[in-house]
């Protein structure tokens, strides 16, 4: 039987290593290694798990924790990530998840498992996610009134104290563009990334502090990714917002995103402090 042990600080530059090779070579050691240091509100506990034949990492899956404030209480999530099991040693996938899903006083997501990981993870009472995203044209329409704030100093102080720090946990990371769109009802803090849909640019919407706000002021989110990054379209999740936009299409057929929590619901998962965020994907 392989051993299985926790991935501590010491070990986790050789299951970056092991990452790296096996199950995603265009992304470095560093890269993953970027992911898992994140320093997001606790200890981190252990960044995942791994098996190992004669001293030899045969399996591993990965795991990002983060304290966060939600709805009033404080909630520790563990996001599973990175889960590669070398095919001699498929037997011991299960076995992983379980290492990880056994911790107590987490709520668990998985937000890129693929269709075998999904299946998977039902088994341990993980629920799905609405995959839909709504795609919307980018034309510039009349928004009186709104505007679009991109200085990252200045982003924070027009938002409640809980986006607030959500910005600065974020900030820092390279490939994530962040704006306050501002309307007379309030503001909207938005996180995204410049991706492409069909072949063309488009802005990949990966959170959305108010829904309402942001289909107030999306004419001019949509004039401001449009004129400053060519993006031709937004995409967003279609369970971030609270009806479908005109000028808009929803597509399904994306990957499943699954969690678990005896706490949370779903309308409160996110894709904050995850490797959405910590991964350039």
């Amino acid at each position: 039987m392989p051993e299985l042990v926790p991935v501590t600080d010491a070990g986790l530059e050789e299951f970056c290593r092991f990452l790296s090779r096996h199950l995603d070579p265009d992304k470095t050691p560093e890269q993953f290694r970027y992911a898992f240091e994140q320093e997001w509100g606790m200890k981190q506990p252990n960044h995942g798990f791994v098996v190992r034949k004669d001293g030899e990492i045969v399996g591993g899956i990965g795991a990002i924790y983060a304290e966060r404030p939600i709805e009033g209480g404080t909630h520790r999530i563990c996001n599973i990530t990175s889960w590669c099991v070398l095919e001699a040693f498929r037997s011991q996938s299960m076995r992983l998840a379980l290492a990880v899903c056994s911790q107590d006083g987490l709520s668990f997501t998985d937000l890129t498992p693929t269709e075998v990981v999904a299946k998977s993870l039902q088994f341990l009472k993980f629920k799905p996610l609405n995959s839909d995203r709504t795609v919307i044209l980018n034309i510039p329409r009349p928004t009186p009134g709104a505007r679009v704030e991109d200085d990252p100093e200045r982003i924070a102080p027009l938002l409640p104290p809980q986006w607030q720090q959500v910005h600065r946990d974020h900030v820092h990371i390279p490939w994530l563009h962040r704006v306050a769109l501002v309307t007379a009802q309030g503001s909207c803090y938005i996180l995204y990334k410049k991706k492409t849909l069909k072949g063309l640019p488009s802005a990949e919407v990966l959170a959305v502090s108010d829904g309402e706000i942001f289909l107030m002021g999306l004419g001019r989110f949509s004039a401001y990714v449009l004129m400053r990054g060519g993006m031709l379209s937004t995409r967003v999740e279609s369970r971030f917002l609270p009806r479908r936009p005109m000028m808009s299409k929803v597509l399904s057929g994306y990957r499943q995103k699954m969690f678990r929590s005896e706490s949370l619901p779903a309308f409160d998962i996110d894709n904050l402090y995850s490797e959405l965020m910590a991964l350039d994907l």
